[in-house]
């Protein structure tokens, strides 16, 4: 999910009721600065050095942070056929569900995912979230409604189950016990009214509906907390297994569909000149106008104008699948290594959006050259009413200010299918391993296409500040917390920034790229289309770069330490021509990071000494360097003149003082 301006941020996190939880506004005025309160707690303890407490590996999770040699997930295949009413502005559907119990354990019951119930009045939702927040219900009451749930046995019956459950979770009480190797079939029917305002991660606006948790799905169980049934709050994310969907979407003859998943009947819904379009933008780097704007204004651009269409679409190993719809789609279309780059906009957002497949093509290329090689055969980007949300293979974004707002958005949503799609991690237990990961990996790509808006290194030092003026203020939060259990003010500050700037720190600062690089793209490979937990992540890390990484995890992800080095004292001695120095570092936070120390002499001249942060795992308080200088004589220490690492209180940084 996009995450709001940070810039804006630490004003309403540190002035605004946290009853209010709005959505921050862009370019607020800044508070006052406050006097910075030393986090002193524990300064000087070397533990931050010990071993983290994490579980033994076992044969289902290697001890490397690889998966081990019987790890399993289950799978879950659906086939599912939908019905937009427009007029009624409601979703109609049938599904048959196959789940597939890979795990040792016996099933004798399945929790179903029915997250449209968050937006029903008395859910846990609207308990939460103010109406109007970004992940309130905006008044709307709704909410799915179960029309048939059947076990299919073998012998063709089917009978009903028994169900229990009007929240977002339902549980169903198998009619025998799943063993494991074995397959379950179910045939559902629901339905339900689209909300305008799904929680900003669906919805419709206008003639315009984009559908995600819109089919009861099945939830993860696996093998280090069994059945995953934290509801669906709005705030927190998802956690899906992998399997193959197929979905038919019968629409309004009129309307254009984008979807997770390949076409299946382009000549029932699209016109002969359009396939044409497309089979020449699937070998084309520059987009290719599919549907323009005359075709839509004289109506040619459907081969049908009453009446309804099915759009068929097939998608194999994905953890979801959603759909967009509108009768005013434009459509381009280009393409990057037999992936199509597709984008869908509205007329009125042709000013920003008509480089959309460009934008889409070269955030896949870009993941793709430095990560992983993107698996799917599209990607499309959707503009509507949803600011910004991802799902496998396709992405909502809204219209966007300028083409360097609307590249960030894009680029930032098409890098989810790397984590969390491919890389299948807890998104409602462990946001960061997702939003952070994806927002570090943002910081090439946004560089890449616009280079003027400021390199790698200044993007990261922008946020790397902002993480500065959260920790100033004492309003920061430890990572490694629920995102339901965030302040919503403080969510894109912790998920997203604070574990890009994380993950920067450990490339640049502490691995360097050559290692970390090596390590990072491992991780994806071993994790691809798996569910790894932050141990896991830990553990590659360590295995791959030949690092052990305990008090930077500990630090950055499992606790919230400050930051603060300081030049302590120096102490000068002349012998001959050389001079002899004497300088004592400190610590005067609970965190470590690398000592930079830049030293100046009186003929200008400058020597930078660099120092790991493992000389602080005997003394965090202080480390004492001795230097001799032939015929130089030092004027002024500086520590971390470049500001490469985070640090709270600068005024102490430097000898002499002022």
């Amino acid at each position: 999910m996009h995450r709001l301006h940070h810039s804006a941020l630490i004003a309403v996190a540190f002035v605004a009721p946290l009853a209010a939880q709005n959505p921050p506004q862009r370019q607020p005025q800044q508070p006052a600065r406050t006097p910075i309160k030393f986090d002193t707690t524990m300064v000087g303890d070397t533990s931050l050095f010990a071993p983290l407490n994490l579980p033994p590996g076992n044969e289902f999770r290697s001890g490397s942070g690889m998966a081990g040699p019987k790890y399993w997930q289950n799978r879950a295949d659906y086939d599912i056929r939908a019905t937009l009413d427009t007029g009624a502005k409601t979703l109609k559907g049938e599904e048959t569900l196959r789940y597939t119990n890979n795990a040792p354990d016996t099933l004798r019951f399945l929790w179903i995912q029915v997250e449209q119930n968050a937006f029903k009045n008395g859910s846990l939702n609207s308990y939460g979230f103010p109406s109007e927040s970004r992940f309130g219900a905006r008044g709307f009451d709704g909410g799915d409604v179960i029309d048939r749930l059947n076990e299919i046995a073998k012998t063709g019956v089917q009978p009903p189950v028994r169900i229990r459950g009007d929240a977002t979770m339902m549980k169903i009480d198998l009619l025998s016990p799943l063993p494991p190797g074995q397959t379950v079939t179910f045939d559902i029917a629901w339905h339900f009214n689209i909300p305008e305002h799904g929680a900003d991660r669906m919805g419709r606006d206008g003639s315009l509906y984009e559908l995600a948790q819109w089919y009861p799905r099945v939830a993860v169980y696996d093998d280090l907390r069994g059945w995953n049934t934290e509801p669906y709050l709005g705030q927190g994310e998802f956690y899906l297994d992998y399997g193959d969907y197929t979905v038919d979407v019968t629409v309004p003859a009129g309307y254009i569909v984008a979807a997770t998943g390949t076409l299946q009947n382009p000549t029932e819904v699209l016109t002969p000149t359009e396939i044409s379009r497309l089979a020449q933008a699937a070998k084309s780097e520059v987009p290719v106008h599919i549907v323009t704007q005359p075709e839509l204004a004289d109506g040619s651009a459907q081969p049908r104008k009453t009446g309804t269409l099915t759009w068929r679409f097939r998608a194999r190993n994905v953890r979801d699948a959603v759909w967009a719809a509108s009768p005013d789609y434009l459509w381009d279309a280009s393409s990057y290594k037999g992936s199509i780059a597709n984008s869908y906009y509205r007329p009125s957002a042709i000013e920003t959006w008509k480089d959309g497949a460009d934008m889409a093509r070269m955030s896949i290329m870009e993941y793709s050259e430095r990560w992983f090689p993107y698996p799917y055969p599209q990607i499309s980007v959707v503009e509507g009413p949803v600011s910004g949300m991802e799902y496998p293979m396709l992405a909502m974004e809204s219209k966007s200010s300028d083409k360097y707002e609307l590249y960030n958005v894009i680029t930032h949503e098409v890098g989810h299918n790397w984590f969390p799609m491919i890389v299948g991690s807890n998104e409602r237990v462990h946001m960061w391993q997702d939003e952070g990961f994806n927002t570090f990996i943002n910081y090439f790509s946004e560089a890449r296409r616009y280079p003027e808006k400021g390199d790698l290194r200044a993007r990261v030092a922008a946020d790397r500040a902002q993480v500065e003026q959260y920790m100033q203020h004492g309003v920061d939060e430890a990572i490694e917390v629920p995102p339901d259990r965030i302040n919503p003010q403080l969510l894109g500050e912790n998920a997203y920034v604070k574990t890009a700037v994380g993950l920067s720190l450990l490339r640049e600062e502490i691995l360097g790229p050559q290692a970390f690089d090596e390590a990072f793209r491992e991780y994806t490979r071993r994790w691809a289309f798996k569910h790894p937990s932050p141990t896991d992540f830990y553990r590659t890390m360590e295995d791959v770069s030949g690092k052990r990484l305990d008090w930077f995890f500990r630090e950055w992800f499992l606790e919230n330490p400050r930051f603060d080095q300081a030049i302590d004292s120096v102490i000068t001695k002349q012998v001959g021509d050389t001079m002899q120095v004497a300088v004592r570092f400190a610590n005067r936070a609970r965190g470590v990071l690398p000592i930079h120390a830049r030293f100046t002499f009186s003929d200008g001249s400058t020597q930078d000494f660099d120092y790991p942060a493992e000389v602080w795992s005997t003394n965090t308080t202080y480390y004492v360097r001795e230097y001799a200088f032939a015929g130089k004589k030092l004027t002024k220490v500086e520590l971390d003149p470049g500001h490469r690492v985070v640090d709270i209180d600068r005024t102490n940084n430097a000898w002499p003082r002022g």
